[in-house]
């Protein structure tokens, strides 16, 4: 593949925000039966066609896709996707996922219909190709990066969605359980605490969490104090140990651990790096 067919390309290797994170963005005019799959993701992802003809399947549908066409891919759902042999297609793309994400992608409507969708005017593609444009592994970048994100969703929302409806499935109880993980996260707290506070039992709380948030309680709890303990890293001012302590972890050597596994790297190195500009120190 040459570099002139990438127009634009931008993967996070690491992500602070549990709510609502870019995985990747990019720009691609692909060549000719250039293809994807069949496999499954672990996040969101939503192209935009720019150009040219290409096949989508899923769930044992194949859809032929045009200029103005987008198709959805959501996690751990088998997919393949490929460029036209004659016309191969451009198209933009974004990549995500937390917390927020199932919530936010079922209010635009595109989860209740086929995974494909039209657009006759140009302003989704535009917002893509403005999040590229914003690409960077800075606070600054990152928050920019996921507000366009949010404005590409609502239009979507605006598009395809309904009316919101009353919901009905224990989603205020997980709201209650956020607030409460937001205001204790700094002490020695458990999910049954977190159940009780909020007057459920605790498998009640990790299957509604399960299925509003996409993750159990105990998972978002860790993720929280991470994103957390990230932030403080980022200072400067404090050591492992001591953001650790600050976040909730009891044990720095649990935390190193923890944080390695969720974050790709070690707490040490991520916070060399940050203070670093976003880049690697020379060995």
């Amino acid at each position: 593949m040459t570099n002139d067919e990438f127009r634009k390309s931008f993967r996070f290797s690491y992500h602070n925000s549990i709510g609502l994170a870019v995985y990747s963005c990019g720009i691609q005019k692909c060549p000719p039966l250039h293809s994807w799959g069949p496999a499954v993701r672990d996040h969101y992802l939503i192209h935009c066609i720019i150009s040219g003809h290409g096949t989508f399947t899923c769930l044992g549908n194949k859809y032929h896709l045009s200029a103005g066409d987008g198709f959805v891919v959501v996690p751990d759902q088998i997919v393949s996707y490929s460029a036209d042999k004659d016309d191969p297609w451009e198209y933009c793309w974004v990549c995500f996922n937390g917390s927020d994400a199932k919530r936010l992608m079922e209010q635009t409507g595109l989860l209740d219909r086929k995974p494909v969708f039209h657009s006759d005017d140009k302003k989704l593609e535009t917002l893509l190709e403005g999040m590229c444009n914003l690409t960077g592994t800075d606070p600054g970048r990152e928050t920019r990066m996921k507000s366009v994100l949010l404005a590409f969703l609502a239009e979507l929302m605006d598009r395809f969605g309904s009316p919101a409806q009353p919901r009905r499935n224990g989603y205020e109880y997980v709201q209650k359980a956020i607030k409460f993980i937001e205001y204790n996260y700094s002490m020695n707290i458990s999910i049954e605490d977190v159940a009780a506070s909020v007057g459920i039992s605790r498998s009640h709380l990790y299957r509604l969490f399960l299925q509003n948030v996409s993750m159990s309680p105990n998972e978002y709890l860790i993720r929280f104090r991470l994103n957390k303990a990230a932030a403080l890293l980022e200072t400067g001012r404090l050591t492992v140990g001591e953001a650790a302590y600050s976040t909730g972890f009891a044990d720095q050597l649990y935390f190193s651990r923890v944080f390695k596994k969720y974050m790709g790297i070690p707490p040490s190195r991520y916070m060399a790096v940050y203070l670093n500009g976003g880049r690697e120190e020379r060995k």
